[in-house]
């Protein structure tokens, strides 16, 4: 199954920890597919807090929603994640955005990941790497989404070498969240 997970990271050296996090999620039973560049992004909920860095990550794994999720909270934790406040600051959070067409809202999982839609922070990155995904409930194209998102928080691509997934920079360009358009690809 194909999977877009979004990370985030706004504690200690947020590149390296999604760069940690990165090489934690390559496994057997998951293979990383694509990533795109990493995204500075304003906190949205709690503003009291650094920045965050954000990326998403297009993953292929035989695992299912469940053991996916599992998988991934077992990383945070090693990687010093602990329970806090919400929407507050956070060594690493890694999410399940999106998996294929399937639509899930038990207790511990959502997705598509709710909210989605109104999150430039995981839009930005999300229509880099996929702009023609389908979110499965409301229809439209994840590029569209990104266009139409309500969220006028600042969302700044981090320019990087040939390698997107490694995050490495060359600076950061500024673009304001109501004016990024999504790159063809």
């Amino acid at each position: 199954m194909i999977y877009h997970l979004g990370l985030g990271s706004n504690l200690g050296d947020p590149a390296k920890n999604l760069e940690r996090a990165r090489r934690r999620l390559a496994s057997p039973s998951l293979v990383i597919l694509r990533a795109s560049a990493l995204y500075r992004t304003e906190p949205v909920g709690f503003a009291g807090q650094p920045w965050f860095l954000n990326q998403v990550i297009e993953v292929e794994s035989d695992l299912s929603p469940g053991e996916l999720l599992e998988a991934l909270k077992a990383i945070e934790k090693k990687m010093g994640r602990r329970p806090a406040r919400r929407d507050g600051p956070r060594v690493i959070d890694i999410d399940i955005l999106l998996a294929e067409s399937m639509v899930i809202r038990t207790a511990s999982l959502n997705v598509p990941h709710l909210r989605l839609e109104m999150r430039n922070f995981v839009l930005a990155p999300l229509a880099e790497i996929a702009p023609g995904a389908i979110h499965p409930v409301l229809g439209e194209s994840i590029a569209d989404l990104l266009r139409a998102s309500p969220d006028r928080s600042r969302v700044e691509r981090i320019e990087t070498g040939s390698d997107p997934g490694r995050g490495g920079g060359r600076g950061a360009r500024a673009l304001p969240a109501a004016k990024m358009r999504p790159r063809s690809g």
